[in-house]
């Protein structure tokens, strides 16, 4: 018999929180790798291409090492579309918000979505809306919104990119959540990041590609293949079968803090008082949610 999120043993939730804890982590990598990338000449599309091209056939090749079945009819045609449509799309629609807002306010326009999914959820019947659930997704919006605050302007075209930006992850999260426990969770994630991988390649082809053109923009493309793509989806879906949607996306918000850290380590960027409460909150907010598991 299944059991919701919430009446799962303890243990197994706690481990859905290391797993999207690990998830986040790998998807905070993201922003650094990618100034790597860029400023060794390559495009962001031919970048996003390699990405998904060398985590799809990292994940393959882990596919043919365990032996595992390929998705087939109707769990095959919904990740395909899922990678090809849910997840090229919010990537379009999130790159397009930083041509008409700031990186700010495109962040925590794309972070709504942990609302939305534990609003989504509850009206699935997936999960409980409790008042604590509803408290600490608050708090960890609250504490972005804090490290963010400095870099808040923007356009209506771009807000309205931001906004889709975070509808379709929440639609992604959403359908994942459905289909991945029918198929496994790495042959989930490799079909979506295949799918995810021809649509970038076709739009590269088209815009014209620029490969990077030192060691280490080759490196940082690797490192967001295996890192920023392959790790934090299969770890992200791993952690939704055991916690729930809604509880995953709410600790994915700390994704950004651990993107803040990495940016003030390595790029030297600053931290100041109000950012640094804003990590706090976020921090603060997922440990709690953890310490219930």
């Amino acid at each position: 018999m299944d059991h919701s999120p919430e009446e799962r043993p303890a243990g197994h939730r706690l481990q859905g929180v290391l797993l999207v804890a690990i998830s986040a982590a790998g998807f905070a990598t993201i922003g650094l790798f990618a100034r790597v990338a860029a400023a060794s000449g390559a495009s962001t599309l031919s970048v996003l291409a390699l990405r998904f091209l060398l985590a799809g056939a990292l994940l393959g090749l882990v596919m043919r090492h365990r032996q595992l079945t390929w998705p087939r009819g109707r769990e095959l045609a919904g990740l395909v579309l899922l990678g090809a449509l849910g997840y090229t799309g919010q990537s379009f629609c999130f790159f397009s918000a930083l041509h008409h807002l700031t990186v700010g306010l495109t962040v925590l326009l794309l972070y709504l979505h942990p609302a939305l999914v534990l609003l989504a959820s509850a009206a699935l019947g997936r999960q409980r809306l409790t008042l604590r659930k509803t408290g600490l997704a608050a708090a960890s919006f609250a504490g972005i919104l804090l490290t963010v605050s400095a870099d808040l302007t923007g356009t209506p075209v771009g807000l309205a990119f931001g906004i889709g930006a975070a509808l379709l992850y929440t639609v992604y999260i959403l359908v994942g959540e459905h289909l991945t426990p029918r198929t496994g969770v790495i042959p989930a994630a490799t079909v979506i990041v295949l799918s995810a991988a021809v649509m970038f390649s076709i739009a590269a082809l088209a815009e014209g590609v620029r490969w990077p053109g030192t060691t280490g923009g080759w490196l940082a493309v690797a490192g967001l293949a295996v890192f920023g793509t392959a790790l934090a989806i299969v770890t992200f879906f791993a952690g939704v079968q055991r916690i729930g949607a809604g509880d995953a996306a709410t600790l994915s918000t700390l994704e950004p803090v651990v993107a803040l850290v990495l940016a003030f380590v390595f790029l030297g960027e600053q931290l100041g008082a109000v950012q640094l409460a804003g990590a706090v909150l976020v921090i603060v907010s997922a440990a709690v949610l953890g310490r219930s598991a």
